[in-house]
């Protein structure tokens, strides 16, 4: 069991963040089937169609040799989440900045416990290129099998954070840990995280505060390295949408009165949400998407209040009455 005692200083320092080049290197080992698909298995079946192109680089053999569902692996092929919106950009050319010996003994720290790499994966983790090697096959994986769901991936992760921060903010750590996972829990001024080979330590953050990473292509994962500000990743909510289309009805009443997509968005309102959340849920673009919302607003269905940097819509009281909410 690891614990995380938290001060009172922790809960204002504590913040959210992105991690596009972790959920590249996690949905690459799933689709490459090093680790179990579990609820994700509708997306890896689909994904896994534009896997073939892509797996017979050396650079993608080796990031998914070093991919393993327990134990460590190495912090420079995903480096931490500073801020949102963080882009792939952005976290490649912090992982290009690694030095050579600081990658070499990482990944050396990785290997420990594999079998021995095949001759190309050994040659590649050798070579005084590998730094960006790897990074030019993260990239590689990145376009061949995010890059075509990342408004999606984006919006369930955005939601997520808007969900958890307003909870954290109003009401404390147990609020924002209910329902988080099973495997964590919250007592006495102490997270409490459960997770296998994690072994059985205490940290404390000492005011530096949390770092909370919502992710949707892994487990529940604690990072507690030295040069990392601790962080605590977990799955976040509704990653159904990532494979759930936009699932067409029936005439009804409502889309009678308001049009068919306007009565999806009242639908869809029954948690505050993001135009960037709404438009990746229904497959519409953003411009449009805002162009409904503006027309529900002015009629008295939705309102719109600024979260941080996000603008959540939520239903007013005549919405929820013609959306059927009790």
């Amino acid at each position: 069991m690891l614990r995380i005692e938290v001060g009172q200083a922790d809960l204002a320092a504590s913040r959210f963040g992105f991690a596009p080049l972790m959920e590249t290197l996690n949905a690459l080992g799933l689709v490459a089937g090093r680790v179990p698909p579990g609820p994700l298995r509708p997306w890896v079946e689909r994904a896994r169609l534009r896997y073939p192109p892509i797996a017979d680089d050396p650079a993608i053999r080796a990031l998914v040799f070093l991919r393993r569902r327990f134990g460590y692996m190495a912090d420079f092929v995903s480096p931490p989440p500073a801020r949102p919106n963080l882009t792939v950009a952005e976290q490649l050319a912090t992982m290009r900045a690694t030095p050579l010996d600081q990658a070499r003994e990482e990944i050396g720290r990785n290997l420990v416990g594999l079998p021995e790499p095949d001759g190309a994966v050994r040659d590649l983790l050798d070579a005084p290129d590998m730094v960006e090697r790897l990074a030019v096959g993260l990239e590689t994986a990145w376009t061949a099998l995010l890059e075509p769901d990342w408004a999606v991936v984006r919006s369930i992760v955005e939601s997520d954070i808007v969900h958890r921060a307003g909870r954290l903010a109003a009401y404390g750590w147990a609020e924002a840990l209910d329902g988080l996972s099973r495997q964590v829990s919250w007592r006495d001024g102490v997270i409490e995280v459960d997770i296998r080979g994690g072994g059985d330590a205490t940290r404390r953050l000492g005011g530096a505060g949390l770092m909370l990473v919502p992710v949707v292509f892994s487990e529940l994962a604690l990072a507690v390295e030295q040069d990392w500000p601790y962080t605590l990743m977990y799955r976040a909510r509704g990653v159904a949408a990532l494979w759930e289309g936009r699932t067409p009805r029936g005439e009804d009443a409502l889309a009678g009165l308001v049009g068919r997509t306007r009565a999806d968005l009242l639908r869809l309102l029954a948690e505050p949400a993001t135009t960037t959340w709404l438009s990746a849920r229904l497959r519409l673009s953003v411009g449009g998407v805002g162009d409904h919302l503006a027309v529900l607003r002015a009629s008295g269905l939705v309102t719109k209040e600024r979260s941080g940097r996000s603008v959540l819509y939520r239903r007013t009281a005549v919405g929820d009455v013609l959306a059927g909410a009790p």
